[in-house]
């Protein structure tokens, strides 16, 4: 199966017709009409949401682009272009994109390589700025867009400090998910629900339990937050409700003891924040939590999979992790970023920024991971 990509008339043009419905062919869109189109995709995730990278990156130019193949919407892509400093050009940025609306359909690989193509010939080869893409994580054993990416040229860029992510199956019944967390968890589990914990699912008006949780945490465990935790407004208040993500709480007599925040929308849901006070641990009100979850998802979406995320190298979250993932789970890393350039000075250029940036935020963090360390001692 050849995909051909159609010309562009013009750097910002409209939609371009298919010759024959058989070319890819592609629109620049406004970031609400992206994100409504994105809710149908199985690779619908976060990162590639107009509002929340709006909220995140406000100083980046946001181009969310629409793949269409004979005639159909087939995937797309937000592109995030970021100037670099000293008037030294810009670099073109996408996270955990390009996204698919059909991920199990047969022509999905070359439809993906065709729309690499053509971020290819736009932003390396016409605007000639250098290309970082950034994979999903791959439940499979090698990531098969990654190293369609090595093949067409790109060179791996800086790693994240823990990449593992840890992937639950969601389809598995009750019974078999039980069967496939590790003896301990299911323990620990079986001790939770004689606690007399109840599971509730919340909302917008839930947030303030769930941030008195999330505050009352990073002071206990003395640990500065690099998140996007500031995106959550207009993340839970998204106008499209197959994105806002879910607010779940464990309660015990009735007071809040642990909540998580739950990305649910296409083939993969992704945890993105999780809270606990100090009874919690003993009540396991945790396993309690994820379990449920996992039977929401299940139950209400059409995930696959559930990103549990990583551990930031803590011994006591991947044990919890490892668990939890059990026999039927996989622990997968984080691809590298992949970086192209067609032109040698924007190659140059854009290496630099991205080793500069990885460089100084490892040492930003190393700086507050020190002053973690210190505060614990202290206290």
């Amino acid at each position: 199966m050849t995909i051909q990509v159609s010309e562009r008339a013009q750097p910002r043009a409209a939609k371009h017709n298919v010759p024959g419905g058989n070319q890819l062919s592609w629109e620049i869109v406004d970031g609400p009409r992206w994100d409504r189109i994105l809710a149908d995709f199985d690779g619908a995730c976060q990162e590639q949401l107009y509002a929340f990278a709006h909220a995140r990156w406000p100083a980046a130019r946001h181009e969310p682009i629409v793949f269409s193949y004979a005639g159909e919407v087939v995937g797309g892509c937000l592109v995030m272009i970021q100037p670099l400093p000293l008037g030294l050009g810009a670099v073109a940025v996408t996270k955990w994109g390009p996204a698919l609306k059909t991920a199990s359909d047969p022509a999905a690989p070359k439809l993906y390589e065709a729309i690499i193509d053509a971020l290819m010939a736009e932003y390396a080869g016409r605007r000639r700025m250098t290309l970082s893409v950034l994979p999903r994580v791959s439940p499979e054993p090698d990531n098969s867009e990654f190293t369609l990416l090595v093949e067409k040229g790109f060179s791996p860029g800086p790693s994240l400090r823990s990449p593992d992510r840890y992937l639950v199956d969601v389809r598995l019944s009750d019974a078999e998910q039980r069967k496939s967390v590790q003896q301990k968890w299911r323990n620990r589990l079986n001790k939770a629900e004689r606690s007399g914990l109840v599971f509730e699912r919340g909302g917008l008006a839930q947030k303030p339990e769930f941030d008195a949780l999330f505050q009352a945490m990073l002071a206990r465990k003395q640990y500065t937050d690099h998140s996007a935790y500031d995106t959550l407004p207009a993340l839970l208040g998204h106008e499209v409700e197959t994105l806002r993500p879910e607010l779940f709480l464990v309660r015990h007599e009735g007071e809040a003891v642990a909540g998580a925040i739950v990305f649910k929308a296409g083939d993969t849901a992704v945890y993105l924040y999780g809270a606990t006070n100090e009874k919690a641990l003993p009540l396991s009100a945790g396993h309690f939590l994820q379990f449920n979850i996992i039977g929401w998802l299940r139950e209400n979406t059409n995930a696959r999979w559930y990103n549990l995320g990583g551990t930031d190298g803590a011994e006591g979250l991947h044990i919890f992790k490892s668990g939890l993932i059990g026999s039927a789970g996989a622990i997968r890393p984080f691809p590298p970023t992949a970086n192209y350039a067609a032109h040698s000075l924007p190659r140059i250029i854009g290496n630099t920024a991205f080793w500069a940036r990885d460089i100084v935020g490892r040492l930003k963090r190393g700086l507050e991971d020190w002053k973690d360390t210190r505060r614990k001692q202290i206290s």
